[in-house]
């Protein structure tokens, strides 16, 4: 998973146009600001009149009590304002790289302040979490209100609506997309004590999960039989899942995927016992809900609600930003028409066409077909499309630890595995150099550098007999992220486009390098490999796709209850679990009522974060389709240097499509017939 950058969450992510008074208390006049535009208009002619109509206003609608009276607020604009064409290019340049420096500078504080709580090389200590939670961002928007930069850049680089970007990015060059990148900087004013709300809320969530880990090797089952190796220890929800999945390749896994699956069923309604999580002093029976010590049953405490508090404690410090945001007057607004740059309701429509369409049914049965059995709950993350499927997992951990006995032996390789992928070795070298690697105490992630002077994180789970095949899995798709993250920043025409689109883009090349992991060991794939592939993209959409649907209505539902206890958001989201899984999987699956959905970590840790993984899925199989017959090595360099576009007009020049699964869903049709 790509990880969260508070700074951009805070600046870029949560913020939106609006009025900045909470009161709506207009400081600024409709005659003031036509007055002052009149005065611009007759000074830079009407070639400024757009640009400098929508600053004017837009300044107006944050301009406070405190920035001055109505004769500040014109002499601002009349002596602030950019005619000339030639200075306003040179004075973009220079912001550019006033905002690397802010930007960067903040990042890389965050990043060096979380490192002993996300690297396993630190002994943690208590004040490692309250280093963690505080923001060096939190008063960046407050400080540049209050010293006019912010109404500088609004003035000369105004907003633009998502509607506006779609209808006129096609025409605008590199540098008029700068410019309007640089127009979503400062689009509103939130009080620093509300964004460190946020960031403290978030880490908090994110230590919870990323501390959550249980010690496979003391389940035993109804007869006190251990079925997992004494040493295996896995996060919630990724390690679980992730082994689930592995025993797919295995005769005699379906006992331990059932076993598994109890496991997550008392994660999600919170009767597993404390006493587990985390900790190995106890034997664990999940099918009868039991501990032991020294094999005799003792009393347990089950965890008290804690990951629903949580949850409700981030929904109220995203809250608290709404009044503030009146543009986008909800959380979920501003993580999908801003930041996602796709409305809620397009998503879910997007998402619904698939769930609804026949081929799930088509898929369904295949995969039963090819398990002999009939299909379980879990198998929404069936993994029997993949090569590795059909390899026993043993072999491949004692491939990658064999291959990477250590981090150094994974970092070495990193350079070769881009020049397999079709890069120049000189690229690939100088990519590479931009990456640093870190063991990770969570599941992993990938944390990217906003300073070209900076590196690109890789985390992921480095163990004493070295990288695991789960460690190189994640790792494999966490460097995907990175390669984006420095072509991203390195490549693009200007600092203001650096990134792309969305955290789905990220998402999609990462997952086109997870699908290469055994590729790169020297293991390929089998016949109709493309087919295959489709499939398995298809399903992953099809289970991350109901995920998401949860986790929209579930964020609509704290909306509709802000004032919800704990226990009934767990109750309710349970509901909202059964009820999607009713809805598109029971026809599938044949039982009704089960939970699965509500499992994933992110849910918690990171708000409305999960529709990037299938819109990330839908954007992969596109860019699978692409790189088909290509070199991927050049291609990505060409199609990710394009930087931050909207997502369709990024689709469009990069790949000559847009967004849409009827492409996915008609070839699943010719794949189930070929198969």
């Amino acid at each position: 998973m790509k990880q969260k950058i508070i700074i951009i969450a805070v600046i870029m992510g949560m913020l939106a146009t609006g009025c900045c008074d909470k009161d709506n208390k207009k400081i600024i006049g409709d005659d003031t600001v036509s007055r002052v535009t009149k005065q611009l208009i007759e000074k830079y002619g009407d070639p400024n009149r757009d640009r400098l109509e929508k600053g004017v206003k837009q300044m107006a609608s944050l301009w406070e009590k405190e920035d001055g009276d109505a004769s500040v607020f014109e002499t601002f604009c009349l002596d602030n304002f950019i005619g000339n064409p030639t200075e306003k290019e040179q004075i973009f340049t220079r912001l550019c790289k006033h905002f690397e420096t802010i930007y960067g500078g903040f990042n890389k504080m965050t990043v060096s302040l979380m490192e002993p709580v996300h690297e396993v090389m630190y002994t943690p200590f208590p004040v490692d979490d309250m280093f963690g939670s505080w923001s060096p961002s939190a008063h960046f928007e407050d400080d540049f209100f209050a010293n006019k930069i912010a109404f500088y850049v609004m003035l000369n680089f105004p907003c633009y609506t998502l509607a506006e970007k779609n209808e006129l990015g096609e025409k605008w060059s590199s540098l008029d997309w700068g410019y309007a990148r640089m127009g979503d900087i400062f689009t509103s004013r939130v009080p620093a004590k509300i964004a460190q709300k946020i960031a403290e809320a978030e880490a908090a969530a994110d230590n919870y999960i990323a501390n959550y880990n249980i010690h496979m090797g003391k389940l035993v089952d109804d007869n006190q039989k251990t079925l997992f190796p004494e040493d295996m220890m896995l996060i919630t929800h990724w390690g679980l899942r992730d082994e689930l999945k592995a025993q797919y390749a295995d005769a005699h896994g379906l006992v331990k995927q059932q076993m598994i699956y109890e496991v997550m069923k008392h994660i999600i309604d919170q009767s597993i016992p404390q006493e587990v999580i985390n900790k190995n002093d106890f034997t664990w029976a999940p099918f009868k809900n039991e501990i032991y010590k020294n094999g005799e049953k003792v009393s347990h405490t089950a965890e008290p609600f804690t990951r629903y508090e949580y949850l409700l404690s981030v929904f109220k410090a995203m809250k608290a930003a709404d009044d503030y945001t009146p543009m986008y007057p909800s959380c979920i607004s501003r993580k999908f028409d801003q930041e996602f740059e796709l409305s809620q309701a397009e998503v879910e429509k997007l998402f619904v066409t698939l769930l609804e369409a026949p081929q799930v049914k088509q898929v369904g049965d295949l995969i039963s077909k090819r398990l002999g059995r009939k299909l379980q709950p879990f198998d929404i993350w069936y993994d029997g499309f993949k090569t590795r499927s059909n390899i026993n997992p043993q072999l491949l951990d004692s491939l990658t630890q064999t291959k990477y006995p250590n981090k150094e032996m994974f970092v070495a390789d990193l350079p070769h595995i881009l020049v397999k992928l079709g890069f120049p070795q000189e690229k690939a070298i100088a990519i590479c150099n931009q990456v640093r690697v870190d063991a990770s105490r969570g599941a992993g992630h990938a944390w990217e550098a906003k300073m070209r002077d900076d590196k690109a994180r890789l985390r992921t789970r480095i163990g004493e007999k070295g990288v695991d095949y789960k460690g190189y899995n994640i790792g494999v798709h966490e460097f995907g992220h990175n390669v984006e993250q420095t072509i991203t920043l390195h490549d693009v025409p200007n600092y203001m486009l650096a990134g792309v689109p969305n955290t789905a883009f990220t998402e999609a090349l990462a997952f086109v390098f997870q699908k290469k992991d055994l590729e790169l060991l020297g293991i390929h794939g089998e016949e109709n490999t493309m087919n295959l592939t489709t499939l398995d993209i298809f399903w992953g959409c099809y289970e991350i796709m109901g995920v998401s649907l949860v986790d929209m209505r579930v964020w609509k539902w704290m909306y509709e209850n802000p004032n919800a206890t704990k226990e009934q958001l767990m109750g309710k989201t349970i509901e909202i679990a059964k009820d999607v899984w009713n809805t598109y999987y029971y026809p599938v699956f044949g039982t009704k009522d089960e939970p699965i959905l509500a499992v994933y970590s992110h849910m918690i840790a990171s708000p409305l974060y999960l529709s990037a993984y299938p819109l990330g899925h839908l954007i992969e199989f596109q860019l699978e389709s692409y790189y088909e017959g290509k070199n991927i090595g050049q291609e990505t360099m060409q199609i990710f240097s394009n930087g931050r576009l909207t997502p369709q007009l990024w689709l469009k020049k990069g790949l000559h499509t847009t967004l849409s699964v009827e492409p996915l869903l008609n070839a699943v049709s010719t794949a189930v017939k070929t198969l």
